[in-house]
């Protein structure tokens, strides 16, 4: 099993190097706070927050991986020159459809200098979708 590297909150940290290291190779997640069940819910995972990391064909995000819990819901898999060959912050969105009643979030971002980085894990509420139709008919 590698070695998971997981975010430190960077403002904790003294050395800019120690800081640029921790927050590019950390994936962080965007969405909603809540989402319904059944229906397609928008999650976004954007490797670094205020550094962007190194896009080179010998060190780069290889990929990145949404879990709920402990299950793989996605993957989206990069090869070296995906971003230009430039620093930049690998990102990707995936489309879910959740059927529990909450969903806990947590990525994994995979560098190939320096190994397996998770996300701060990320709580959402799961609603019951509305049963109406939408046609205006409901009471």
């Amino acid at each position: 099993m590698p070695t998971i590297n997981r975010y430190v909150d960077i403002s904790t940290v003294d050395r800019e190097a120690k800081k640029d290291y921790i927050d590019r190779h950390s994936p962080f997640i965007h969405c909603e706070a809540s989402a319904k069940k059944g229906e397609k819910f928008a999650v976004t995972v954007k490797m670094g927050n205020e550094y962007s990391h190194p896009d080179d064909f010998d060190h780069f995000i290889a990929n990145i991986a949404l879990y709920n819990g402990e299950t793989l819901l996605a993957r989206a898999d990069f090869v070296p020159g995906t971003l230009g060959n430039e620093k930049n912050h690998a990102e990707v969105t995936f489309n879910i459809v959740p059927m529990g009643k909450k969903l806990t979030l947590v990525a994994h971002g995979y560098c190939t200098k320096h190994g397996v980085w998770e996300s701060t894990p990320v709580e959402v509420e799961v609603a019951e979708a509305s049963s109406c139709c939408g046609g205006g008919h409901c009471s």
